[in-house]
């Protein structure tokens, strides 16, 4: 059986629009343009392993009917990418059993030190829900009979560290970050989907750029590369007709069988 990787937010930081209605040059009319903060799910045969916990959590998982999350893993401390933590007690409640989370050391430290009543038992009413674990180098996870192998791989993303995710082999994803290192390259070879992060247009200290973008997806070559992470500078048809063919904006939703 394939897995089903879904992007279930592909917006920046603030989203789009943003809280004050602001879409920027996004057409309001198109609705690929309505950009929740990234999230990602990895569906195998009988596991669903969520990517981080954005702020639109709650609303991405009742859009797709996700009833059940078995793991998550977390790229990086950010508030963007962790602050629907809060919306995995619902999995505590109907499984009366403590959600794995993966994340790396400054995750963890940000992760217990923000949200402590999700790790550590306050009350017999108030459980702890969620077991935090070391963000490993590789994980075998189950897709039926068959076993497959996440790798993590750290860049960096502005002054702080962040982890992307290589499945398989087959698809990387990665959603924020201003360098990869030349030591992992080879690891970003022969895919057949690439995630990158791309802001916007301009220089960004912590993102890629569009310019930055197309320059990795160049030296890759993934068979299919998606462009995410984006800001409401980008709108999707204008953003859709600079880019070849294997080169789409993503948009909240979009799923590939790998």
């Amino acid at each position: 059986m394939k897995i089903k990787f879904i992007i279930l937010g592909c917006g920046s930081s603030m989203g789009v629009p943003r809280a004050d209605g602001f879409f920027g040059n996004c057409d309001p009319k198109n609705k690929k343009n309505f950009r929740t903060r990234c999230s990602a799910l990895i569906k195998t045969f009988d596991q669903n392993i969520l990517i981080d916990t954005s702020p639109d959590l709650r609303q991405q998982l009742l859009r797709h009917k996700i009833n059940k999350i078995d793991k998550v893993f977390y790229s990086h401390m950010h508030a963007d990418q962790t602050h629907g933590i809060n919306d995995l007690r619902s999995f505590f409640i109907n499984s009366k059993k403590q959600l794995n989370v993966y994340a790396d050391k400054s995750t963890s430290k940000y992760l217990k030190n923000s949200f402590s009543y999700c790790f550590k038992s306050y009350s017999r009413e108030y459980p702890a829900t969620l077991k935090l674990n070391k963000l490993n180098k590789t994980f075998i996870i189950n897709n039926g009979k068959k076993k497959i192998k996440v790798r993590t791989i750290e860049v960096e993303h502005g002054n702080v560290k962040s982890n992307c995710f290589i499945i398989d082999k087959k698809l990387a994803y990665i959603t924020d970050v201003s360098d990869i290192y030349k030591k992992d390259f080879s690891y970003f070879k022969n895919l057949k989907y690439l995630i990158i992060d791309c802001l916007w247009y301009n220089y960004h200290p912590s993102h890629f750029n569009l310019e930055r973008s197309l320059y990795f997806i160049e030296k890759f070559k993934p068979e299919n590369a998606i462009l995410s992470n984006l800001s409401p500078v980008l709108d999707y048809n204008d953003l859709k007709k600079l880019l070849p063919r294997n080169i789409k904006p993503a948009y909240d939703g979009m799923s590939f069988l790998i």
